[in-house]
């Protein structure tokens, strides 16, 4: 829907993942069960961190940290492609739009920050282990989580706030499958030049750059003590620890650069419905995935969980066979 350059926004349209009509119920199948694997993978991490005693360090409290991220930033992002194709309303409002922005945006940011928190526990527990307990207690991981979260959500306030101050746009549908920043910008007739800037400079140097920049400072630390390690076998399991999380770390940082930190003329919104795809949808169950499959602790806790579960069926049919 075209408008005229002193139209002011009340709704948007949201025009989903693809405009044709014989990819949409394929599309809403794959995004529906994307979605509930990523729920339920990263549920089972929540519960298991919480549940099971022998997950309770402070890699797995700040795991549970990211797994609730992770499941934030999916519902967040494509509840709207899913609940659209249901009820064929493409429709929401202005406000909706923007808190839907805000909170995708302010989970990212959360998702770097912890995982740089991660980065620095890692550093801790291989550089410095005697003192790891000391170093990385309760209340330190409490306030570090704390303070990932709390950045997170204040950090993107500015920009929003400078995007709902805009008075026109050019059209209302929003080349996206959720209210993202790059297509609201995109859509505006307002003069961008100073959010662009300001998008690209707090993205940069505080947002991605900061974190990126302390992750690759605490694995330079890390790398330079195991190649110190003279037994094989002590480099490899120290790799072992890390090779998860830089899995992880690489392709966040990857999608998110590709899709947020360029110049807005040269942002193909195609292109741009890919990537957020991927890092919405694919991101959040490779994370379970990665740090589940490849863990012995997060395995042996899931033995255990399963065991207790069937201890307790078994002890109720007992009670219901005595009664």
């Amino acid at each position: 829907m075209e408008l005229t350059n002193t139209s002011v926004a009340a709704y948007f349209i949201i025009k989903g993942i693809s405009d044709i009509k014989e990819l949409q119920l394929p599309f809403f199948l794959l995004v529906f069960s994307i979605y509930l694997i990523t729920l339920g993978c990263n549920m089972a991490i929540v519960l298991l961190v919480t549940l099971d005693h022998h997950l309770h360090t402070p890699m797995y409290f700040f795991l549970g940290n990211l797994s609730i991220m992770d499941m934030s930033c999916s519902t967040v992002a494509l509840h709207k492609p899913l609940i659209a194709f249901i009820s064929k309303d493409r429709y929401v409002s202005f406000c909706s739009c923007f808190a839907q922005m805000y909170s995708f945006l302010a989970f990212t940011c959360d998702e770097l920050l912890i995982l740089t928190a991660m980065s620095y526990d890692r550093y801790v527990a291989i550089c410095n282990p005697l003192r790891y307990n000391e170093v990385m207690n309760n209340k330190v991981c409490s306030l570090l989580a704390c303070v990932c979260w709390v950045i997170g959500f204040l950090n993107i306030l500015p920009c929003l706030l400078e995007i709902s101050s805009f008075t026109c746009y050019t059209s209302l549908e929003v080349n996206h499958f959720f209210c993202d920043i790059m297509p609201i910008i995109k859509l505006t007739c307002n003069d961008t030049t100073i959010l662009e800037l300001y998008i690209f400079l707090e993205g940069v140097l505080f947002a991605t750059f900061t974190p990126f920049i302390l992750t690759f400072i605490s694995y330079a630390f890390i790398i330079s003590t195991i190649l110190r390690i003279r037994s094989s076998v002590g480099r490899r399991k120290a790799f072992y620890t890390c090779s998860s999380h830089l899995t992880v770390v690489s392709l966040l940082y990857g999608t998110l650069s590709y899709q947020y930190f360029r110049p807005i003329s040269s942002v193909r919104l195609e292109s741009n419905k890919l990537y957020a795809m991927f890092n919405t949808a694919a991101v959040p169950i490779l994370n379970p995935l990665i740090y589940s499959l490849k863990n012995k602790d997060m395995i042996a806790a899931m033995k255990r969980r399963l065991c207790c579960f069937k201890t307790s069926v078994k002890e109720k049919k007992n009670k219901k066979q005595t009664n």
